[in-house]
C-alpha cells in the first residue's frame, strides 16, 4: 500500500539512475513547479537500514527541480519495494515516456529484461513453469505489469507492441543496451549521439578493445561521432596514383616478352640509349 508524505529532502538518496538527470530538463520542471506545484509527486522507498531513510525511485528530475527552487521538503509517495522492484518501477513510469533519447530507451528495455528473469523467472516463449506463468496472472494494469501479462508469449513482441515499435526495433535496442559500456553510455548521454540509432549502434559494433576506449574518443572529440571513429578506426592512407601506375608498369614490363619491350623502348624513344647501354 503506497503512503502519501512530505519528506525532508536531507532524508532521500538518490542512487545512480538509469537515465541521468538533465539540468536543463529539471530547470523547466522546477519553473513549473515555482508556478504550478508539484503536479506529480516523486516515489520513494522506506530503506531504514541504508544511507538514508529514504530511496529515490521515480521522479529525479521533479526532486532535482524542487532543490533548484531551495525548497526542504517534497511531496512523495511511500512504496514497499526492494532494489529490484524499485528499478521496475523506474522503469514502469520512464519507459514510456517520448521524451526518452534511444540510448535510454533501449536501456529500459535491456533492463526490464534482466531484472524479469533475475526476480521471476527466464522469458522465453511458451515458458512450461506453471509457476511463473501463474504470475502473469496475478498481476495489475501498471506499464510494466502489462508488459509482463504477454512475457510468456514472446517479450519482444509485447515490447514492441506496447511503444509501437517493430519487433526488429526492439532488437536493435537490445543490441544497443547489451554492448554499449557504461562509462560510454555517461560520456555520451546529453549528446546528439544518444539519440542517433545508427552512431549507436556503430559502436555497438565495434571490436570489444574499441568499445572500451570509446568513451575516451567521445570525450576528447567533445561528441564529434565522425572524429571520435576517426580515433578508434583511422581511415587507411590513400595510395599516391602515381605510384599505383608505377607498380602496374613495373609488373607489365616484367611479364612482356622481349619483342614487346623492344616496342615499348621505341614507343618510348628509347630504343637507341637501351641499345648503346647494351654494348
Amino acid at each position: 500500500m503506497a503512503i502519501s508524505k512530505s519528506i525532508p529532502l536531507e532524508n532521500i538518496l538518490v542512487p545512480d539512475r538509469l537515465r541521468a538527470v538533465d539540468e536543463d530538463h529539471a530547470l523547466a520542471i522546477s519553473k513549473s513547479i515555482a508556478e504550478h506545484g508539484l503536479m506529480n509527486p516523486v516515489t520513494i522507498r522506506q530503506t531504514p537500514n541504508g544511507a538514508r531513510t529514504y530511496t529515490l525511485v521515480a521522479g529525479a528530475h521533479r526532486l532535482r527541480g524542487i532543490e533548484l527552487l531551495k525548497r526542504d521538503k517534497v511531496d512523495a509517495i511511500v512504496v514497499k519495494a526492494d532494489a529490484n522492484e524499485a528499478v521496475l518501477l523506474e522503469i514502469a513510469e520512464n519507459l514510456f515516456r517520448n521524451d526518452l533519447s534511444v540510448m535510454d530507451r533501449a536501456v529500459f528495455v535491456q533492463t526490464y529484461r534482466d531484472i524479469w528473469q533475475k526476480t521471476r523467472g527466464e522469458i522465453k516463449r511458451g515458458n512450461p513453469q506453471l509457476s511463473n506463468s501463474a504470475k502473469f496472472a496475478q498481476l495489475g494494469n501498471s506499464p510494466v505489469d502489462l508488459i509482463a501479462q504477454g512475457t510468456a508469449n514472446g517479450f519482444s513482441e509485447v515490447c514492441a507492441d506496447r511503444l509501437g515499435m517493430s519487433r526488429r526495433a526492439i532488437y536493435l535496442l537490445n543490441t544497443i543496451a547489451q554492448n554499449l559500456p557504461r562509462e560510454l553510455r555517461q560520456e555520451i548521454a546529453g549528446t546528439r549521439i544518444a539519440n542517433h540509432q545508427s552512431q549507436l549502434l556503430k559502436l555497438a559494433k565495434l571490436e570489444p578493445s574499441k568499445r572500451a576506449k570509446a568513451h575516451i574518443a567521445i570525450r576528447e572529440t567533445k561528441g564529434d561521432f565522425k572524429a571520435a571513429i576517426d580515433l578508434l578506426e583511422p581511415p587507411a592512407k590513400k595510395p599516391d596514383p602515381e605510384l599505383q601506375i608505377l607498380s602496374r608498369l613495373i609488373d607489365a614490363w616484367e611479364r612482356a616478352k622481349p619483342a614487346t619491350r623492344k616496342k615499348f623502348l621505341a614507343h618510348a624513344g628509347l630504343a637507341a640509349t637501351a641499345k648503346g647501354g647494351q654494348s
